[in-house]
């Protein structure tokens, strides 16, 4: 099991790159993650709804992606309340507290999933949650130590020194830790180190004698990989030259899925800027609106940003506007909650760029979809991709679609041709899709990058690194990997 001494350390990195290693090893692999908390999801082979960086660990692992391998995912719906999804199915809304009370139920849940993976699979690599060293959180923790006491897991302690004081954050984490679970520590990962590594030497010589404990590796700090975000936004955006094709997203408190960005931000010749609160939006050749896990209380701060004006000005001056899921629920007349599945009960009005209408629902769909976007034009071009949403949106907008998926009309275009709207989530990542819909947006001609083959590019770099970096073989021994 690989733990951190917090989130952000490098843990869902570090369990993909062993992943990888694994699979080139001729092993069969997988990654599992007791609990996460994250908006940004995907849809499993069988059906679930699982952490976006679990699907991308199974590509590094060279298998399907199942729910198995995230069995807890909350998704945030407001500061104080969340979505809980079991086994890939959406179980309840959770107050804090109320998902305290539930996590020995939750562990009977998370121990299942992972015998059924230790049955199937010669290794099993666990990824923890933010860090073991939250004491509000260890009672009837199912997410770090708890799980690792339950199995009697090995565990590998990961913490970041680009962050700064990487030996307080190892020494300050065993020292909340009981003394079974320090024994349980096997060894430290320092991650994301610039520099010579003899620098580190009387460092690292103090920290194995003050702990008793090896360091198994110092990895560097790796620029420029390809790998879905589990949760946080990029630090910085991609920038461009003042004469790159602008792309402008807007973030709302619970925006979803933002890595339907990733292949945008990756293209040549475009820049994406993610604008947050407090700023204007700039002016762009194209705005995004992406998905979002509260759609109406993220209107609404659309709204109090003054973003609603700013849109439409944006449309009036000839921009074009693509609306991806609960975006392209932003877009329509109304959105209606008549039962709270997100919230309060009641309505919401919408941008009105689209003649259309959204009921939530609590009934989710969850599909990966494969088909074509402008279809039945020139610009007609393959799409893959999967659904991941909450109502049923109708109206004359959709005699237009945007889309064929599996056969049928899906989303909707404007009469103007200014406005696309979808509810497939990566809908950029097909190459000959990307090109289609930056020429639609204006930038003809675009030689579109392959997102698939930069990730697997990130993988196997990444594989490399820990290869030469980390005391591989001790790893490996940790692990007990069945042959």
């Amino acid at each position: 099991m690989v733990q951190g001494t917090s989130s952000g350390a490098g843990k869902s990195t570090l369990v993909a790159g062993l992943c990888r290693i694994l699979a080139r090893r001729e092993l069969r692999v997988a990654p599992f993650k007791p609990q996460n908390m994250s908006l940004n999801s995907a849809v499993a082979a069988d059906g679930g709804e699982i952490g976006r960086a679990q699907a991308l660990q199974a590509q590094a692992a060279r298998v399907a992606p199942l729910t198995d391998m995230n069995p807890v995912l909350l998704k945030p719906e407001s500061d104080v309340r969340a979505q809980l999804i079991v086994h890939g199915e959406p179980r309840a809304e959770f107050e804090a507290g109320d998902f305290q009370r539930a996590k020995p139920e939750l562990l009977e849940a998370v121990l299942e999933s992972f015998a059924r993976l230790h049955r199937g699979f010669d290794a099993v690599v666990v990824e923890g949650a933010g860090s073991p060293a939250e004491i509000n959180l260890r009672a009837h923790d199912l997410a770090n130590m708890g799980f690792a006491e339950a199995v009697d897991c090995p565990v590998v302690l990961v913490a970041d020194i680009d962050r700064g004081g990487v030996f307080a954050h190892l020494v300050g984490t065993l020292e909340c830790l009981t003394v079974s679970e320090r024994d349980r520590i096997v060894g430290f990962v320092i991650n994301r180190f610039r520099g010579e590594r003899a620098v580190l030497d009387s460092g690292i010589d103090w920290l194995e004698s003050r702990t008793s404990k090896p360091v198994v590796g110092v990895l560097p700090y790796l620029q420029g990989l390809t790998l879905d975000a589990e949760d946080a936004l990029p630090e910085k955006s991609v920038s461009g030259s003042h004469q790159a094709f602008r792309v402008v997203v807007p973030v709302y408190p619970r925006v979803s899925n933002h890595t339907d960005l990733d292949a945008l931000r990756l293209q040549p010749g475009v820049e994406v800027r993610f604008v947050g609160p407090g700023e204007s939006l700039p002016a762009a050749d194209l705005i995004v609106l992406p998905g979002s896990k509260n759609v109406r209380a993220d209107l609404g701060f659309l709204e109090a940003q003054g973003w609603r004006e700013s849109i439409l000005r944006h449309l009036r001056y000839g921009g074009k506007l693509i609306g991806l899921c609960g975006g392209m629920q932003m877009l329509g007349r109304t959105i209606r909650d008549p039962e709270g599945v997100e919230g309060p009960i009641g309505e919401s009005r919408g941008l009105g760029v689209l003649d259309m209408e959204t009921d939530l629902t609590r009934r989710k769909q969850r599909r990966n979809v494969n088909g074509v976007i402008f279809p039945g034009t020139k610009r007609e071009a393959q799409i893959q991709g999967y659904e991941i949403h909450v109502g049923v949106s109708r109206g004359p907008a959709f005699k237009r679609p945007a889309a064929r998926i599996d056969g049928a009309p899906d989303g909707a275009q404007s009469v103007d041709g200014q406005v696309l709207a979808t509810y497939v989530h990566g809908v950029f990542d097909h190459p000959r899709a990307l090109a289609a819909i930056l020429d639609w947006a204006g930038l003809p001609d675009a030689k579109a990058v392959n997102l698939d083959l930069a990730r697997e590019a990130s993988l196997e770099r990444l594989a490399d690194c820990i290869e030469e970096h980390l005391e591989l073989e001790s790893i490996l021994r940790f692990c007990g990997a069945k042959r």
